[in-house]
């Protein structure tokens, strides 16, 4: 999102978010790079993300009214990143006004707050299963999974609202927590996988596999741009692959439907 950075940092720099938008100005004085490709690369990853990601959502959709609760948090992660993918839109659009660049802004980030803690969600329901599965068996349902997924909207926004009175890097912290609980859920699962004897063979590969590509979601993508900001860097190269990382998470969400779904992937994951 480096238009946005760079649009917000011609804003007044005695605003709650100068902290944030003062970083890439000083980037930007390091070195004028061509934007062109990364406006190229914005355009291709939405074309692709938008319609796959409809379809997901709709296909995710009819599982959940045939009473299937696990989807339900994987597609509010796709609504997350069609969040995502619209603010992208708009930043590739030239001539934006800067208080509609700067909305988007506030939107994509709210977005990509909901979007790590609804991989918690995901992380955490599959963990259920296989280390309680008579809790889960009981307790689960959808209307608490609609609640739960309320609470991560109303936290994406409040954590949004939190980061215009707090330096970014206390914001980069709260990305950061769910770090050990993705470690701990994969971990979990794994100790608790053999004695569980509930859960088919398939299923348990599917699990695993989510929880596996869930941790390399957000090690690969999320993780970078993270500590970038803690670390204080100031290399613009390592500024912009961080942000380029981040604009791929849409795309790599997707994959979290194919392991939602029997089939192929079962063969595959019992191969592995």
């Amino acid at each position: 999102m480096e238009d946005y950075y760079s649009k917000s940092t011609k804003h007044d720099q005695s605003s709650d978010y100068s902290n944030f938008t003062s970083n890439y100005q000083n980037y930007s004085n390091i070195t004028n790079y061509d934007t062109k490709s990364e406006d190229v690369v914005t355009f291709i990853i939405s074309a692709i993300g938008l319609p796959l990601t409809l379809v997901a959502i709709y296909a995710l959709y009819s599982m959940v009214r045939s009473d299937h609760v696990a989807p339900i948090y994987v597609i509010n992660l796709l609504i997350t990143d069609l969040i995502q993918l619209c603010c992208m839109i708009v930043e590739v659009v030239p001539n934006v006004d800067k208080k509609i660049s700067n909305i988007f802004l506030y939107i994509y980030l709210s977005g990509l707050v909901a979007s790590i803690y609804f991989m918690v969600c995901v992380a955490l329901e599959r963990y259920l299963v296989i280390a309680h599965p008579l809790w889960y068996r009981f307790r689960r349902s959808i209307k608490s999974s609609v609640v739960v997924c309320v609470v991560v909207w109303v936290l994406s926004l409040v954590f949004v609202v939190l980061y215009l009175y707090m330096s970014f890097i206390i914001f980069a912290v709260l990305l950061l927590l769910p770090f050990p609980l993705f470690i701990f859920f994969l971990a979990g699962t794994l100790k608790a996988l053999s004695a569980s004897i509930s859960v088919p063979s398939d299923e348990k590969y599917r699990i695993v596999g989510i929880l596996v590509l869930v941790l390399l979601i957000y090690m690969l993508l999320f993780l970078p741009d993270i500590i970038f900001y803690l670390g204080q860097y100031h290399d613009v190269t390592l500024f912009i692959l961080s942000l380029t990382f981040l604009r791929f998470s849409p795309l790599a969400d997707l994959f979290l439907y194919v392991f939602m779904r029997k089939g192929f992937i079962d063969k595959l994951l019992a191969s592995v």
